[in-house]
C-alpha cells in the first residue's frame, strides 16, 4: 500500500476568508466544534500544524469538541466552548451524532440547533467564517445498537442546504468517504475501522487534505511505499 505524506503546500486559486486574513498578517482564532470526530480527531492538530507552518504565530486552533455529544449539547455549551474563545473561524460538525437514534433528534431539530449556533457566532462576530462539515458514513451499527444512525443522509443533506442558503463553506467529507468505501473497502476499513472515527492516517490522507483544499491551501504530496 502507498502512504501519502504532506510535503510542501501552495495556494489554490480560491482562498477562504480565513486564508486571506492569515496572508494579510492578521492573527486568527479557529475553533473546531463538534463530536468525538473533532474532540479526538487528528485533523484538528494536523490543521493547526499546517497553518502554523504556513503562517507562523498567526493561527490559534482550539479543539472544543465533545465526545458522544450532539447539537443540543452544542447549543448549551456554546458560550463557554466557542464564544469565549472569540473565534474568527468556526468549524461545526454535529450531524453525525444528531442522527443517532437514542438522541431522538429530528432533522428539523438538528437544523434549529445548528442555526442557533451560527446565529450566535455571527452576532458575536459578524465576520466569523462559518465552516460546516459532513463526516463519515457511521453505517456499521444495526438498528437497536446504541450507536445506530438513522437516515444519516438526511442530516448531512441538511448541512449542505444550510451552507448553500447562507453562503457558508461546506466540506463534504461524507462524499469522499463514500467514494473510498465503494472503491477500496479494505482501505476504508483501515482508515475508519468502526465506520465513524477516522484514524490519524485516515485524517492525514482524507480529512485534512479536504479541509486544506476547501480553505485554499492545496497540498503537494510525496508518496512512499
Amino acid at each position: 500500500m502507498t502512504a501519502c505524506l504532506f510535503a510542501t503546500f501552495c495556494q489554490a486559486q480560491t482562498k477562504s476568508p480565513l486564508i486571506q486574513n492569515l496572508e494579510s498578517g492578521k492573527r486568527q482564532v479557529i475553533v473546531a466544534y463538534g463530536t468525538s470526530l473533532t474532540a479526538g480527531g487528528a485533523w484538528v492538530k494536523q490543521l493547526g500544524d499546517t497553518l502554523n507552518q504556513q503562517y507562523p504565530g498567526l493561527a490559534t486552533v482550539v479543539n472544543s469538541g465533545g465526545s458522544g455529544m450532539w447539537s443540543k449539547w452544542g447549543v448549551e455549551q456554546f458560550d463557554t466552548r466557542v464564544l469565549e474563545k472569540k473565534p474568527d473561524a468556526l468549524f461545526i460538525e454535529f450531524s453525525i451524532n444528531d442522527s443517532v437514534a437514542r438522541f431522538s433528534c429530528s432533522v428539523e431539530m438538528a437544523r434549529s440547533n445548528l442555526e442557533n449556533m451560527v446565529d450566535r457566532a455571527l452576532k458575536s462576530n459578524p465576520k466569523c467564517a462559518i465552516i460546516l462539515m459532513t463526516m463519515t458514513p457511521g453505517d456499521k451499527f444495526p438498528e437497536g445498537h446504541p450507536s445506530h444512525r438513522k437516515n444519516i443522509e438526511a442530516y448531512y443533506e441538511m448541512y449542505r442546504a444550510v451552507a448553500k442558503q447562507r453562503g457558508f463553506l461546506l466540506i463534504d467529507h461524507y462524499a469522499k468517504w463514500q467514494a473510498l468505501q465503494a472503491k477500496d473497502r479494505k482501505l476504508f476499513d483501515e482508515y475508519v475501522p468502526d465506520s465513524v472515527h477516522p484514524t490519524a492516517a485516515g485524517c492525514s490522507n482524507v480529512v485534512t487534505p479536504a479541509i486544506l483544499d476547501a480553505l485554499g491551501i492545496r497540498q503537494v504530496r510525496t508518496s512512499r511505499s
